[in-house]
């Protein structure tokens, strides 16, 4: 599913895409590379996409819970998020689902 083009999302930045029935949170990582997970945080429905994130980890805005950008899984102590296939080709964001 061709989501927009990459140059939507700044550098270093997130943006939540509505796909189907799921909240999917879409982040540019600052070294160019991109990452998809559930963009609903579990523990208290935070919005992801709007979270810190370096090239490994995003962190909630609401209560600084943080998730690996790879696996989805908590790096403390809360459920996994979903880890979505997401490339760039040529300038679109391709998500696959």
């Amino acid at each position: 599913m061709n989501l927009g083009s990459i140059n939507d999302i700044p550098l270093g930045e997130g943006r939540t895409f509505a796909v189907g029935s799921e909240m999917v949170a879409v982040f540019r990582l600052r070294d160019g590379s991109v990452r998809a997970l559930s963009a609903v945080c579990p523990h208290k429905g935070g919005p992801l996409a709007d979270g810190q994130i370096d090239l490994k980890q995003v962190v909630c805005p609401l209560h600084l819970n943080a998730w690996d950008l790879t696996t989805g899984c908590s790096l403390s102590g809360q459920s996994p998020v979903t880890v979505y296939p997401v490339r760039v080709d040529n300038d679109s964001l391709i998500l696959e689902m």
